[in-house]
C-alpha cells in the first residue's frame, strides 16, 4: 500500500508541474515568417493569433494570393515553433514518459 501512496503523490507533483506549465505556455509568443520576413505572426502558446505584420510592398491588388498564401505560410511557420517547444517541455515535464496512442498533453 506504501507505493500506491507515493504514486498518489507523484501523480499530484506531476499535475501541479503541469498546470504550472500550461501558465507558462499562454505568456509564451513565437513568431512565424513568410516571405523572407515580409509576413509575420505571432502565436501565444495556446495557438492564439496575437500580432499580425504585413510589409506594404505586399499590399497590391495584383498581390492579394501572394499575401493570402504567405499569410497562411506564416501561421503555420509559428504554429510549427508552439508545437514544438510545448513538447519540448512536455518530454522535460514527463522524462521522456510515452503516452498511450491518440493521448496528448497539454492541449
Amino acid at each position: 500500500m506504501k507505493n500506491i501512496g507515493q504514486l498518489m503523490k507523484q501523480a499530484q507533483e506531476m499535475q501541479a508541474r503541469m498546470a504550472e506549465m500550461q501558465a507558462q505556455l499562454e505568456s509564451l509568443e513565437m513568431t512565424g515568417a513568410a516571405g523572407a520576413g515580409m509576413v509575420q505572426l505571432t502565436l501565444n502558446g495556446k495557438g492564439d493569433l496575437k500580432k499580425i505584420k504585413i510589409d506594404k510592398s505586399l499590399l497590391e491588388p495584383d498581390e492579394v494570393e501572394v499575401l493570402e498564401d504567405l499569410i497562411i505560410a506564416a501561421f503555420n511557420d509559428a504554429r510549427m515553433k508552439v508545437s514544438s517547444h510545448a513538447e519540448q517541455e512536455m518530454q522535460k515535464l514527463t522524462g521522456g514518459l510515452q503516452l498511450p496512442g491518440g493521448m496528448k498533453l497539454p492541449f
